[in-house]
């Protein structure tokens, strides 16, 4: 198993283990990797009720556990675990004490210590979502971190967000653009959005979707089953 970080320093964030004497980085007794994908976006966006969406569509089929990021709380993982997407033991929380990007960008061990620890947790696992807190355009993971990152925005941002660009939705591996039911209630104009996104992203893939008509997120999950062929082929 790769590990990209040192130890000879403080760590700034927590992750609230469900087996605290565990230790992370006692050396592994098998050598599978987890493929990991990273879900950023701005506060409200919907990166938790997408967490919850494909953890629903994929559980079934795959071994599969969520870190969350949350600054101060657990709320996140808390809401998953509460609505019974996975077994509570397939959820960890980083709490990371700052801005959410100093732990998914900057200093990402605790999130690698919480990944690894489903690893050794569940020795099968397949996948792990990493859910970044709420942030900005230019929340992007570390590529240390993540092997593909979706970043989502919604319709009630308006339909000026993507063209705003960002390194979010820019270079994110796939941009979702969420909550697209809400747009004759805020004014925005769908074909607008989708025009600047794609135009913003040189050809990177962009879907819409509504999780209230759409509850499963059918096309991001397809996309998601894509990424772990291509990575199964490549590894």
């Amino acid at each position: 198993m790769s590990r990209d970080h040192g130890h000879g320093h403080a760590h700034p964030v927590n992750f609230d283990p469900a087996d605290p004497g565990h230790d992370p980085h006692h050396p592994a007794d098998h050598v599978h990797r987890a493929v990991r994908l990273g879900i950023g976006g701005p506060v409200g966006s919907g990166k938790t009720a997408l967490t919850a969406a494909l953890c629903r569509a994929l559980g079934d089929e795959l071994e599969l556990a969520v870190v969350t990021n949350d600054i101060y709380t657990t709320e996140d993982a808390d809401f998953l675990r509460a609505a019974g997407v996975l077994d509570t033991d397939r959820i960890e929380a980083v709490q990371t004490g700052a801005c959410p990007h100093t732990a998914i960008r900057d200093d990402i061990t605790a999130n690698l210590d919480a990944v690894e620890l489903l690893e050794h947790r569940f020795p099968r696992l397949r996948l792990v979502i990493i859910e970044s807190g709420g942030d900005n355009l230019t929340a992007v993971f570390s590529r240390g971190l993540v092997d593909r990152q979706i970043f989502v925005v919604d319709v009630a941002g308006g339909d000026k967000v993507p063209r705003k660009g960002g390194p979010g939705v820019t270079t994110a591996d796939l941009l979702v653009i969420n909550k697209t039911d809400l747009a004759p209630l805020v004014g925005a104009d769908l074909g607008v959005m989708a025009a600047d996104a794609h135009r913003v992203r040189g050809g990177l893939p962009v879907i819409s979707q509504s999780l209230v008509e759409t509850p499963g997120a059918p096309a991001v999950a397809d996309w998601v089953r894509a990424q772990l062929r291509t990575l199964a082929t490549v590894g």
